[in-house]
């Protein structure tokens, strides 16, 4: 919901031969396995987390084709796993309380201290999740899209 990203590009090769290129093989990011592999008429890349003990945010990749005068139209869809949603979704929300609660004692208190306090703590705890989505859960989506259109070209 929050986290989920849509990228959509053009290749010059065929369907079949792009999937030929894709299904089966395996990519290494920063050291953790994803396997590309077709399930009901799509390309998934799902990554292998069974032996990773330290607190991973991973992306379900879906590779969805249309085929369009020769060229080949690609949807890359990322989304993030279930087993990964509630943490970041929990701050995120908390994040928003917090900046509601600010603008509200903003026009309701006479201490401004407080009101600035929310606000800070808001938007420094915002701030660490998403410079720490950003080197993590993002650079996994950023990778697989390159990875993608790498074999696609």
């Amino acid at each position: 919901m929050f986290f989920t990203r849509t990228h959509e590009f053009a290749l010059p090769i065929s369907k079949d031969e792009f999937k030929n290129r894709l299904v089966g093989k395996h990519v290494k990011i920063h050291n953790l396995d994803f396997e590309v592999m077709e399930l009901d008429f799509r390309i998934n890349i799902v990554p292998h987390a069974e032996q990773v003990t330290e607190i991973k945010t991973l992306p379900i990749t879906e590779l969805d084709f249309r085929e369009d005068s020769g060229k080949t139209k690609v949807v890359i869809k990322s989304k993030m796993r279930k087993l990964d949603a509630g943490g970041p979704q929990l701050i995120v929300i908390f994040c928003a309380f917090l900046f509601i609660a600010s603008i509200i004692l903003f026009f309701t208190s006479e201490d401004l201290k407080i009101t600035l306090t929310f606000l800070g703590i808001s938007i420094l705890i915002f701030s660490a999740f998403w410079f720490r989505m950003q080197t993590g859960y993002f650079d996994y989506v950023r990778k697989i899209r390159e990875y993608v259109i790498n074999k696609g070209v």
